[in-house]
């Protein structure tokens, strides 16, 4: 008989009680004295549900929270003990290997979180066991060009917000005759309540060095650096590890598996400035100066890190990349729609029933994913808005929540897809002060370096902070229009360029909120 205990141990599961809970179980196996495995996992994405704890007896899993330390004795009891009465159905999610039988994992497809919640984290043993590095080991069977031409095909689009073709992203990379030429990660993830690139990090971490290691292959870069934010200390401590083992697994280093690829990773901390999200700015903090951005073209492809090619790409773009190779490019772009293949990740918020880490393919609308998967609003609230994108992003009324999630379809409505943050809003939220949010952390973000962004948005938010105070008037939303038009067309970097975006849904949308904002 195999037995054997999960329980998530990524920031989310912490900050709801998960160490507590831990030694609970702990405690209990040891006075026992059960020959039962504890195994700490990353976040399963249920983060309305945590802390998580799986009960898994002979490959028959049992999924339940949120298990507090009260809850462990009887949980344990139940399924090692004598206690044959049950648990409370309040603490069960799922009986389901598939878990299809919880709506909120029901419906979900999960590609870059497949492992996140099942193998532990730290060890790499865990992702050997389930086909890790596989995919890079058949890479090197493949050359440079026929890689990135599966990536091409497979219709993956950067996850990072933009939604650049990324096969076009790397064969640009690839052909520049220039060495040495870097590889980098951005695990920044600036955007407020976002969270998807660090739970893969805290899950699988091997999946993101094994998308580097193809992407590496594929492009003919030598180094890669993983920009992390500093504000996340698990991900970072995970990481370190991770290219430990892949050390002494034997693909980092000279002439990896006799390939003739050299390849070393680097981990690089940010101080959290929202601009270095920017990938021109990005590179400045890693050469250790300000993270200011530049003019581009040049692109860092052909004047990156030091001025030699660069390639940066996000976390979630470079954890699909090993999917691709070992099921092929044509199995990824049949999950998505005509012109975006694969899945993406949302952090879900906002007042919702059910919040967390959600993975759902292209194409699904969002009216789905927020009322199947999310449950829809919280008891005797109606959704009124969903802003994605975050402070790059807009505000997307209830009446086109039948978008599809698709770069193309989500730019139509005057929102982006982002990285991937998505906070629902009921009726008792206001849009003029949700505009005011939004500005404010991007003027505080603001790097300062050009004109329109540092002066723009003051300007903007200025009339902003009159509005919430019901003290504006007509010619103040007319010269936002205006400064809106202006900061958006002229500012030298996306930060500045997507600002007006949360204002301009708003007031497209919801204007009859701004006009009430008019003082008497």
């Amino acid at each position: 008989m195999t037995r054997s205990i999960r329980i998530g141990m990524s920031t989310s599961d912490i900050a709801a009680g998960a160490e507590a809970t831990f030694r609970a179980i702990s405690t209990y196996i040891n006075r026992h004295q059960l020959p039962v495995e504890v195994k700490q996992t990353g976040s399963l994405g249920v983060c309305h549900r945590e802390p998580l704890v799986e009960v898994d007896i002979n490959g028959h899993s049992t999924l339940y929270g949120p298990v507090t330390p009260a809850r462990v004795t009887p949980l344990l009891d139940f399924h090692f003990g004598t206690d044959s009465r049950g648990v409370s159905t309040e603490w069960l999610i799922s009986q389901q290997a598939d878990r299809n039988d919880y709506p909120f994992l029901g419906k979900q497809v999960k590609v870059t979180t497949q492992l996140c919640g099942l193998i532990d984290p730290h060890s790499l043993d865990d992702y050997l066991a389930h086909d890790g590095y596989q995919a890079f080991k058949q890479a090197l069977t493949m050359s440079p060009a026929a890689v990135i031409q599966a990536i091409q095909d497979s219709k993956l689009r950067g996850r990072g917000g933009a939604g650049f073709p990324t096969g076009i992203k790397w064969d640009l990379m690839r052909k520049r005759p220039i060495s040495p030429k870097y590889l980098i990660c951005n695990a920044d993830e600036g955007d407020p309540g976002a969270f998807m690139d660090r739970a893969m990090i805290e899950g699988d971490p091997h999946r993101l060095l094994e998308g580097m290691l193809i992407a590496a292959y594929a492009m003919g870069a030598t180094k890669g650096y993983l920009y992390v934010r500093a504000e996340y200390p698990l991900a970072v401590s995970i990481l370190h590890r991770a290219i430990q083992q892949a050390s002494e697994y034997g693909v980092t280093g000279q002439n990896i598996l006799g390939s003739g690829l050299d390849f070393e990773f680097v981990i690089k901390e940010g101080a959290g400035a929202f601009v270095c999200g920017e990938e021109t700015a990005l590179m400045h903090s890693i050469e250790g100066k300000r993270g200011m951005p530049r003019m581009r073209p040049p692109y860092p492809a052909e004047y990156g890190l030091w001025g030699y090619p660069s390639n940066i790409n996000n976390v979630e773009t470079l954890v699909s990349v090993p999917s691709i190779i070992l099921n092929g490019p044509d199995w990824f772009a049949k999950l998505g729609t005509e012109t975006s293949g694969g899945t993406k990740a949302f952090a879900l918020a906002g007042t919702i029933k059910k919040s967390g880490l959600v993975e759902v393919p292209m194409g699904m609308p969002l009216r789905e994913l927020i009322y199947d998967i999310g449950g829809g609003g919280e008891a005797g609230r109606t959704i009124k808005a969903v802003q994605l994108g975050g402070p790059s992003g807009g505000c997307i009324p209830q009446s086109l929540l039948d978008t599809r999630i698709d770069y193309d379809d989500i730019k139509t409505t005057g929102a982006i897809m982002g990285s991937g943050g998505m906070i629902v809003l009921d009726e008792t939220i206001s849009m003029v002060n949700m505009a005011h949010y939004f500005l404010t952390f991007t003027q505080d973000e603001s790097c300062g370096k050009c004109l329109p962004c540092r002066v723009g948005t003051r300007k903007m938010l200025n009339i902003l902070e009159r509005l919430v105070n019901q003290e504006g008037t007509q010619n103040d939303l007319d010269q936002l229009r205006r400064l809106c038009d202006t900061v958006g067309r002229t500012s030298l970097c996306g930060l500045g360029q997507t600002a007006p975006n949360p204002v301009l849904t708003t007031m497209r949308y919801f204007e009859d909120e701004y006009l009430a904002a008019i003082g008497k």
